[in-house]
């Protein structure tokens, strides 16, 4: 069977995250399922588009989105190539399959004065608070995932030149500048982690109990904060990482270099923050944001 070696390539070859590997093998699984109910076969290498086509149905009649069906077809579709790359298959049965049209999601970013309010809430006086305040200025001075933010280890944060490493998707790693701001929120924070981190780990980030936080604790932190600030419906991680985007090319920055501090591999994933109303993108990072100049 093939699918094990696609797996492998997807993991050293493509180096994707185990996350992503995992939504892979388990799109493949349930493919291979169905096909074997409906079609009595026991592989996928043979298949043709009427049979996928007949998947692609009974995922839509099961209620899941079509966002969510064209991410599974998309996991096929990786599949096909590699046979075809790999020299097992002439040609894939998906080649002019189009995708199902799916409803484009409006962020709505969180004013400057909302995080301005959220942020200025916030007294740094524990080690919760000033982790907590720590957390909503990195999101909004960096645009980091929340998994990158989640994953930064202590060696990765240069506050001599203000410099940040964040291991991204597909473990491409990238710098981020530091305003000055969130250096000193940075300080206060390791001097109070000090006392806490009382396992040794190397991850930047912590619970109270000295563990490496956790996804939905940086959820909640973000929400609990902005829930007081803003009657947004969205408050999240990436709606921040959308703020610091949508703010930098707001007041002027380039295109290109908020592409480079988002982490994106092209520029069309950067460009669903510009609006038309930005007339010209020309300045970069430290003269665009917005508390570069909070002293």
């Amino acid at each position: 069977m093939s699918i094990p070696h696609f797996i492998e390539y997807l993991q050293l070859e493509k180096k994707y995250s185990p996350n992503t590997v995992q939504a892979y093998k388990t799109d493949l699984s349930a493919f291979q399922q169905f096909i074997r109910k409906e079609y009595d076969k026991d592989d996928i290498l043979h298949v043709n588009y009427p049979q996928i086509r007949n998947w692609v149905v009974n995922l839509v009649n099961s209620g899941i989105t079509n966002r969510s069906v064209n991410r599974k077809v998309a996991s096929l579709k990786a599949y096909y190539r590699f046979l075809v790359k790999s020299d097992q298959l002439q040609s894939t049965p998906l080649a002019n399959h189009k995708s199902l049209k799916i409803k484009k999601k409006i962020q709505i970013p969180f004013s400057e004065e909302e995080i301005t309010d959220v942020i200025s809430s916030i007294e740094p006086d524990s080690f919760k608070s000033s982790r907590n305040i720590t957390i909503v200025s990195m999101f909004y001075a960096t645009g980091i995932r929340r998994a990158e933010l989640i994953g930064i280890k202590l060696q990765d944060v240069d506050l001599e030149n203000g410099l940040i490493k964040v291991l991204g998707k597909r473990n491409k790693e990238r710098y981020i500048p530091l305003l000055p701001e969130l250096v000193r929120y940075l300080r206060l924070y390791l001097e109070f982690r000090g006392a806490v981190d009382l396992k040794n780990i190397k991850d930047f980030f912590i619970t109270e109990k000295g563990d490496k936080i956790y996804e939905t604790l940086v959820y909640r932190i973000i929400n609990n904060y902005f829930s007081e600030a803003s009657n947004k419906v969205k408050k999240s991680p990436h709606i921040l990482r959308h703020s610091f985007a949508t703010h930098l090319l707001a007041h002027g920055a380039n295109l290109n270099s908020v592409k480079e501090l988002l982490g994106h591999s092209s520029l069309a994933a950067t460009q669903v923050y510009t609006h038309n109303n930005i007339a010209e993108l020309s300045k970069v990072y430290k003269n665009s944001h917005p508390r570069e100049n909070q002293e």
